[in-house]
């Protein structure tokens, strides 16, 4: 792969982790504490059981990423689903952060040589940029479960996290006018904005 374009994957890719982490946390934001911990149903997650299992993943797949399978030994994927007690918000905030930090770490560490080194995954082999590829749309889909449930229990009160409902005109007059630098904002963070400035 040719290095520029290897390196231009290596940044996207940690912005497109940034961005999705953001957008997550802006959802996070709106909720009460013991909205993290309600299941809509008896088949359901929690918030809260979401965030665990996602930093779980990201602590098994990202230590020693280049050297060891992404399942490690010492994972217990059943009990990132079961939430204990005396678990309470900050305490589930702290392992997210925990997770989402060892995912910087390591897509920062990697080089445009990286990518087309072999890693191993419950046995299987990807490249880099397959493994990387897996796990964005990974965390992608949960992220999307996280901001339904907050939608849901805000209703009414929900601040949108995207182009709000009936305002795609607008909002592509507001892209026109704010002549925005390629590159330079995510796309959530530009509707995010536009959001702010609408209200």
């Amino acid at each position: 792969m040719n290095e520029s374009l290897a390196q231009h994957y290596l940044e996207d890719s940690l912005a497109s982790f940034r961005a999705y982490k953001k957008l997550a946390e802006k959802a996070l934001d709106q909720l009460s504490e013991d909205e993290f911990f309600i299941t809509l149903d008896e088949e359901a997650n929690s918030i809260a059981v979401i965030m665990k299992h996602m930093a779980g993943n990201m602590l098994s797949r990202w230590t020693d990423f280049l050297t060891t399978d992404g399942e490690k030994p010492d994972r217990n994927r059943d009990m990132e689903f079961v939430i204990e007690p005396q678990t309470g918000k900050e305490d589930v905030l702290a392992y997210w952060e925990k997770g989402w930090q060892r995912v910087f770490d390591t897509v920062e560490s990697l080089s445009s040589a990286d990518l087309g080194k072999k890693v191993m995954i419950r046995g299987k082999e990807h490249t880099v940029i397959q493994a990387i590829n897996r796990q964005l749309m990974h965390y992608s889909y949960h992220i999307g479960q996280i901001v339904f449930l907050a939608k849901h229990f805000r209703s009414s009160e929900w601040k949108s996290l995207s182009i709000p409902r009936n305002k795609s005109l607008e909002f592509n007059q507001y892209l026109g006018e704010q002549k925005l630098a390629s590159g330079t904002e995510h796309r959530f963070d530009v509707a995010s904005k536009f959001v702010e400035e609408s209200e």
